[in-house]
C-alpha cells in the first residue's frame, strides 16, 4: 500500500482557513471551517480546540484555562491561555504566541500569572501580568523544569526537574563517549515511551519576586520518582495551608521491586528542617496518591487503592486527621471509585468525581463519611472540578462534544460557561447516542452504548462496528477521543456498538474484577452478546459487521479473530497483545501481567495456565477474516513486535491484511498528520470490506 498517497488524499468535505502571523496573532490558532455535509471528518476532528489546565483564582471569581490548537499543515500544536469570570462572562485571550505556554497558575492574589515556557531554549518558569503583559523569566534551572507550584505565601516554589538515574555507558567507559549502547542490569530500564536515564524530583526554591534561588532537592541522593511516571503530575504534591509541610507521592522502589509493585505512599516533608518526617500511609499497600490538604490544615485527603500489584483496584477516598493520626476510608460503603478531590472552604465536605453506569458525575461527602450525595446527572463525563466563590466549576465532555467548562451550583444545576468549539459543533449533525441494557450469557444486564449515524433511517440497513475497550479496566463512559471517536465512526454511516463488558469501572467491584485471570473468558462472551443483539435489529446489516479496538481492545480483536465463527467481515487492532507469553517478558510494569494474567507463563498455577492457553496467537489457524494491524514503535507498554507478529501471521496464513506502523508514536497517536493518516487508513479499510 502507498501510504504517501493515503496521506495526500483530499478531504473534499471542508475548507480550512488557518490564522496567520499578523497583528500579534499566532500562526496556529482557532480554525474557521465550512463543513459542507455536516458530518464529522478527520480534518474537522483535528480542528477542535482542546480545553485544559483550568485554575480558579484565589478569590474564586475568575477562571484561567488553556486551549490547545492543532495544525495539520504544521504537524504540531500550540497552546494559548484565556481568562473569564466564574460566571462565564468577560472571556478574553491573554497569550498570543507560537510558544505553547504551559501549566499556568494564578499568582499575587490574581494580579499575576506564572507559567512555563521554552522561549529561552529550555522549559523555565515565567511570570506575566494577568492580562498577559510584561512577560519575564524567573528561573534558570539547568535542563529545564517539568511543572511547579507556589507556596501559600508565594515566597517559595516547588518545581519538578529531572535528575540523572543510573550510569551511562560513558560513565563506565569514558573513552566510548559516542557509543549509543545501554548496559542494563535491572528491570524498568524503559518505561511507557522512553529509556529511563533520569527520574523526576521535586525541588524547593526560594522566590524573591524576581527569581528562584537556593533550591533543595526533597529526594536528594534518592533514586526514586516524584511524581510517578508515566502520568503523574503536580497533583501528586501539595503544600499545607500554613506553608510548613509538603505532602508528596512516591513509590520508593527501583528495579524489579518497582516493576512488581504499585505500593506508593504519601510522605510529609518538613520545610523548616528539610527532612521527610512521616510516611502518612505506612502499611497501606496499594497506590496512595494525590494528597489534598483541607483549608484549615487539620486534615489531608487522598486517593487510595488497597492491594499491592493491582493497578485497577477500587480507588477509595481516605482522609487523615493530622492531629490524631486517625485514617478513615470515607467510601467504605460506596461501591465506586473516586478522583479529582476538592475540599469546600469550610473544611467540612469533599467533592469528587466518580463513574457509574457509563457516565462520570460529581459527588459530595462530609468529612465523617456519613453520607455521599450525587450532585449531577446527565449523559456526560466530568474530568475535573474546582471550587469557586459561588459553587463549583467542572470540565466535562461527552461522546458528542469535547471539553467545555460548566458552573455547578449546590443544587446540581449545570450551566455551560465556555463555547470554544461552537462554530464547528453548530455545523455538525451528531449521531444519536442510545443507552441499551443487553442480557449477557450468564443472565446479567450489560449497559451498551449505541451510536447511530446522522440522519439515521430505521428502514435502511447499516454496517455495524463492535467497539472493544482497552484498559482492560477503562470504563466505556461518555468519553471524547481524537482517535477512537465513536461519533466519527457513526458519521461514516456505521452503527457503533460499545458494550461495558466485564472488567470495567462503574458497575461495582464484582463486575470490575471478573476479568482478572479470565482473559478470553466471560468478557468475550459479553462482546458476542452485544453484537448478536444488535445484529438481530432490522436496520443492521448482519452480513457486514466489523470489530475494532486498541490495547486490551486490540487483544480482544486478535482473540475474536480466532473465535468469531464468521460473525465479522473486517478487524482492526491497534497496539494489541497478540502473544501473551511474549507480552509477559516484553512489557515494563510487571505488576500488571502478574495480577491480570495470573503470573508468568512458566508458573504452574491454574489461573496462569488458563490465561496463556487463551492467547490469541494460539488460534491463528482459525483466522479467515481481513485484518488491519496498527502499532507505534515507541510503545514500550505493548511492543510493536506484537502488531508485526500478528500481521506476519496473517500474511503467512493468506489472510488479507495490512500493517500501519508509526515509528514516532507510543501507545497513542498524538501528532496531527499521524492522526489524520490513522483515520484515513482506518476508514479506507473498513469501507473496503464492509461497504464494497
Amino acid at each position: 500500500m502507498n501510504y504517501f498517497k493515503v496521506l495526500a488524499m483530499a478531504a473534499a468535505t471542508v475548507a480550512t482557513t488557518a490564522c496567520t502571523q499578523q497583528s500579534g496573532k499566532p500562526t496556529i490558532g482557532r480554525q474557521e471551517m465550512k463543513i459542507e455535509n455536516h458530518r464529522l471528518t478527520p480534518e474537522v476532528l483535528w480542528a477542535f480546540g482542546r480545553l485544559g489546565g483550568a485554575q480558579v483564582s484565589p478569590d474564586g471569581t475568575q477562571v484561567l484555562y488553556s486551549v490547545t490548537y492543532p495544525s495539520i499543515k504544521e504537524d504540531k500544536t500550540n497552546t494559548e491561555w484565556f481568562v473569564m469570570n466564574a460566571d462565564g462572562s468577560n472571556t478574553h485571550q491573554i497569550t498570543y504566541t507560537d510558544l505553547s505556554e504551559h501549566a499556568a497558575k494564578w499568582l499575587d492574589g490574581g494580579r499575576k500569572i506564572a507559567f512555563m515556557s521554552a522561549e529561552s531554549g529550555s522549559m523555565q518558569l515565567w511570570v506575566m501580568n494577568a492580562d498577559g503583559s510584561d512577560r519575564r523569566q524567573v528561573s534558570d534551572v539547568e535542563g529545564g523544569i517539568n511543572d511547579f507550584m507556589f507556596s501559600p505565601d508565594e515566597k517559595q516554589v516547588l518545581y519538578i526537574a529531572n535528575v540523572k538515574y543510573g550510569e551511562r555507558t560513558a560513565d563506565i567507559y569514558p573513552d566510548l563517549d559516542k557509543a549509543q549502547g545501554f548496559v542494563v542490569d535491572e528491570l524498568m530500564y524503559k518505561h511507557w515511551d522512553e529509556w529511563v536515564t533520569s527520574v523526576p524530583h521535586p525541588f524547593l526554591a526560594e522566590f524573591d519576586g524576581k527569581s528562584l534561588c537556593k533550591a533543595v532537592d526533597l529526594l536528594e541522593g534518592e533514586p526514586y520518582e516524584c511524581p510517578m511516571k508515566p502520568f503523574g503530575g503536580m497533583e501528586q504534591l501539595a503544600f499545607s495551608p500554613d506553608g510548613q509541610t509538603i505532602a508528596y507521592t512516591c513509590r520508593k522502589k527501583t528495579g524489579k521491586a518497582y516493576a512488581e509493585s504499585t505500593n506508593s505512599d504519601i510522605y510529609l516533608y518538613d520545610i523548616a528542617t528539610r527532612t521527610t518526617k512521616t510516611n502518612l500511609t505506612e502499611g497501606m499497600m496499594g497506590y496512595d496518591i494525590n494528597p489534598v490538604f483541607s483549608p484549615d490544615g487539620r486534615y489531608i485527603a487522598w486517593e487510595s487503592m488497597e492491594r499491592d500489584g493491582y493497578e485497577s483496584d477500587k480507588n477509595r477516598l481516605f482522609i487523615a486527621d493530622l492531629q490524631t493520626g486517625e485514617r478513615t476510608d470515607l467510601t467504605a460503603a460506596f461501591d465506586q471509585s473516586v478522583a479529582s478531590l476538592c475540599w469546600d472552604a469550610a473544611s467540612e465536605n469533599i467533592y469528587f468525581i466518580s463513574v457509574q453506569h457509563g457516565t462520570t458525575q460529581i459527588y459530595k461527602t462530609d468529612k465523617a463519611g456519613k453520607s455521599i450525595t450525587k450532585l449531577t446527572e446527565g449523559q456526560h463525563d466530568y474530568e475535573w472540578i474546582g471550587l469557586t466563590a459561588n459553587g463549583l466549576i467542572g470540565m466535562r465532555h461527552s461522546m458528542s462534544c469535547p471539553n467545555e467548562l460548566y458552573a455547578i451550583d449546590m443544587a446540581g444545576v449545570q450551566t455551560q460557561l465556555t463555547f470554544e468549539n461552537k462554530h464547528l459543533l453548530d455545523q455538525i449533525e451528531m449521531g444519536r447516542v442510545e443507552e441499551r441494557w443487553i442480557k449477557t450469557t450468564d443472565g446479567k444486564q450489560m449497559l451498551t452504548w449505541i451510536v447511530y449515524p446522522p440522519e439515521f433511517d430505521p428502514n435502511k440497513k447499516y454496517p455495524a462496528l463492535l467497539y472493544c475497550q482497552g484498559g482492560p479496566q477503562s470504563p466505556v463512559s461518555q468519553f471524547w477521543s481524537y482517535r477512537w471517536n465513536l461519533q466519527i465512526m457513526a458519521a461514516n454511516d456505521y452503527i457503533v456498538v460499545a458494550p461495558n463488558r466485564r472488567g470495567l469501572y462503574g458497575f461495582g467491584q464484582e463486575w470490575l474484577e471478573q476479568i482478572s485471570g479470565d482473559y478470553g473468558g466471560q468478557n468475550m462472551k459479553d462482546y458476542f452478546s452485544a453484537i448478536d443483539a444488535m445484529a438481530a435489529e432490522p436496520f443492521v446489516d448482519a452480513d457486514h459487521l466489523g470489530c475494532v479496538g486498541a490495547s486490551y481492545g486490540g487483544f480482544s480483536v486478535y482473540w475474536l479473530a480466532g473465535h468469531h465463527e464468521k460473525r465479522f467481515k473486517a478487524f482492526i487492532a491497534h497496539d494489541g497483545i497478540f502473544n501473551l507469553e511474549q507480552q509477559y517478558v516484553e512489557t515494563e510494569e510487571m505488576w500488571f501481567p502478574n495480577w491480570d494474567l495470573g503470573g508468568a507463563y512458566w508458573d504452574k498455577n491454574p489461573v496462569a495456565q488458563r490465561t496463556y492457553a487463551n492467547s490469541p496467537h494460539k488460534f491463528v489457524d482459525k483466522w479467515d477474516t481481513p485484518i488491519l494491524c496498527i502499532h507505534g514503535e515507541k510503545d514500550y507498554r505493548i511492543l510493536a513486535s506484537q502488531g508485526m507478529s500478528a500481521f506476519n501471521a496473517a500474511q503467512l496464513r493468506g489472510v488479507p491484511s495490512e500493517l500501519l506502523i508509526f515509528p514516532d508514536e507510543n501507545h497513542w497517536v498524538t501528532k496531527p498528520q499521524n492522526g489524520i493518516l490513522w483515520q484515513r487508513v482506518f476508514f479506507r479499510w473498513l469501507d473496503k470490506w464492509l461497504k464494497e
